[in-house]
């Protein structure tokens, strides 16, 4: 089966704007995508700008656009995004980070946000145990946080930061926040609320749900951020009733 496959290519070194590259390629429907991609810089162009580690799925280091929505390389099939034989394949890298070389993207941002909002347990006391056990409930509570691999889909995704706000602290952030907010290990709640009660923490989020659209983990984050909203919103009042 032969396909086009065609790249929007762009270095900041050498190049004024953005193109794209077609390249055509024989595949097997059953082929992965950074199978292909691969193929293409080792046999056509080893100048292709591209990052992968892992090629299954867990590390998130081959996030793209393709056909116009966020995915990984090594998790699509050629069957899922062309059928006929000819037909093209058009991908793009991730928006709202800066593009370092065709489909490789600066992370520094993505992961300075990441950072804020304290991805670690803290404890203000150590366990009188040296484990500290839950239950079969507590844990289900942050088990969706836990998929997360931060491949930074739902960041390019999402409008707010696009179009609204671009320090908008952005959907993977409020997951690893929420991930040991609702654990009930985690004594954090109130060092993580600096970076998340303020204009450019949770409340930009407008719950345009394309974050979970694109999850490769299927996460529900719509969900999990307005559930925080709830859980600080609640705190809050609390706070002015104790007053």
């Amino acid at each position: 089966m032969n396909i086009k496959v065609e790249i929007k290519r762009f270095n900041p070194e050498t190049d004024v704007e953005p193109y794209t590259q077609t390249y055509e390629v024989e595949v097997n429907p059953t082929d992965r995508l950074l199978t292909v991609l691969l193929a293409i810089k080792a046999n056509q162009d080893p100048s292709l700008g591209i990052r992968r580690s892992c090629a299954h799925g867990v590390c998130g280091s081959d996030g793209m656009i393709i056909n116009g929505k966020e995915a990984l390389a090594c998790k699509t099939l050629i069957k899922d995004i062309v059928q006929e034989e000819g037909a093209t394949v058009y991908i793009e890298p991730l928006k709202n980070l800066p593009v370092q070389k065709d489909l490789m993207v600066d992370q520094a941002q993505f992961f300075a946000k990441y950072l804020q909002v304290k991805p670690y347990f803290i404890r203000k006391q150590e366990p009188v145990d040296r484990e500290l056990p839950q239950s079969p409930e507590e844990r289900k509570l942050f088990e969706e946080g836990t998929k997360c691999i931060l491949c930074e889909s739902c960041y390019s995704a999402c409008p707010v930061i696009q179009e609204v706000n671009p320090k908008f602290i952005g959907p993977a952030a409020v997951v690893q926040a929420a991930r040991f907010i609702d654990d009930s290990r985690d004594e954090g709640f109130e060092e993580r609320l600096p970076q998340l009660d303020c204009a450019d923490g949770i409340w930009p989020c407008e719950s345009r749900y394309e974050c979970t659209r694109v999850c490769p983990r299927s996460i529900k984050i719509t969900k999990i951020i307005n559930l925080t909203k709830k859980k600080i919103t609640k705190f809050r009042q609390e706070q002015k009733s104790n007053i």
